[in-house]
């Protein structure tokens, strides 16, 4: 298995994303565009989520396709993002057909960013909405990853958290791709030291090529969470996309976005904490125009979770240093 062209959820045919942020406010707004419709499932594993439309992405509902994902951040308030993304999608003339009426499907999740150093001091209405259209007409098959987007504000366990993604070629055509925004209660890192718990996952040196200290130190093996660290216990979840450009059924993406979920516990200990909102979305573009066997799909699996557990770790590395930072960026 090898990294894809880009090394981001975009060598995924069919997908774009977008990021928008106000470093005043620390928070930001990233947006998955598909090209066309593209099947779509959640899965929730974290005690604290903050979500929009997700009830439809269950495989018994009727809706079978998204036209976006939006992830961001600012808790609550965030989920207007959603309405921002509808409105450039409508002027697109995008949507679910409801008659003489299109109806835009984009799913959304938030994370908690509010008690993080920036100024929350919008006036009447918070600024996501127009973060949300902003960060959809921006859509492009490159962005930036770090301190970007969803990822601006983010924090973990002793470090500044961000936006991460990656891409795996398998073996048989098959392209898959994650999307990240890490703002874990947990830490990314092994103990004291600069090694990234997703270390054995790495493809070449794409975060930082350090891979595992020569002797794992003794608190690597200690709970370490933002509780522990005296940051604000309140602020927390990742949330992220995992996409494939295989033909799925709605009931085989909700499979793979559980198996993502392992790329989380790969990458960040603790994870899926009553403390954190932890949540996967799963798209299938179906561009390549294969579908899946049972071995087929295991292998797909398999790599869900180490492009995840990736991604985590990219998001983490790429984060840059700003001032009224709460924690220091990995970087520094």
């Amino acid at each position: 298995m090898r990294a894809g062209p880009k090394n981001l959820i975009t060598d995924v045919a069919g997908l774009r994303v977008g990021n928008v942020e106000d470093r005043v406010l620390k928070s930001g707004v990233t947006v998955i565009v598909c090209d066309q419709p593209a099947t779509a499932a959640v899965h929730v594993m974290g005690g604290a989520p903050g979500t929009r439309e997700t009830d439809l992405l269950e495989p018994h509902n009727t809706v079978q396709a998204v036209d976006a994902i939006a992830l961001s951040g600012g808790s609550a308030f965030g989920l207007d993002a959603a309405s921002g993304v509808q409105a450039a999608l409508r002027e697109m003339g995008r949507g679910f057909a409801v008659g003489p009426m299109r109806v835009p499907i984009v799913p959304a999740a938030i994370l908690f960013d509010l008690l993080n150093g920036g100024s929350k001091d919008w006036d009447r209405y918070p600024p996501y909405r127009e973060m949300g259209y902003e960060a959809a007409l921006a859509a492009a098959g490159t962005f930036s990853l770090g301190s970007y987007g969803a990822g601006t504000g983010a924090l973990t366990a002793g470090l500044k958290g961000g936006l991460g993604s990656a891409s795996s070629l398998l073996p048989n055509g098959i392209t898959i791709g994650a999307l990240v925004a890490v703002n874990a209660l947990g830490s990314v890192t092994l103990g004291d030291t600069r090694h990234f718990r997703a270390a054995i996952h790495e493809i070449g040196e794409e975060f930082a090529g350090l891979g595992w200290p020569r002797e794992i130190p003794p608190e690597a093996r200690e709970i370490r969470t933002k509780l522990d660290l005296g940051q604000p216990k309140d602020g927390n979840t990742t949330i992220a996309v995992i996409a494939t450009d295989a033909v799925l059924t709605k009931a085989e993406a909700k499979r793979l976005a559980v198996a993502a979920h392992d790329g989380f516990a790969h990458a960040i200990w603790p994870s899926h904490t009553p403390l954190d909102g932890d949540l996967v979305f799963a798209v299938a573009t179906g561009t390549s125009g294969k579908s899946m066997s049972i071995e087929d799909f295991i292998s797909l699996s398999a790599a869900a979770a180490s492009t995840m557990a990736r991604a985590i770790a990219r998001g983490v590395q790429q984060a840059h240093a700003e001032d009224g930072d709460l924690m220091p960026a990995w970087q520094s």
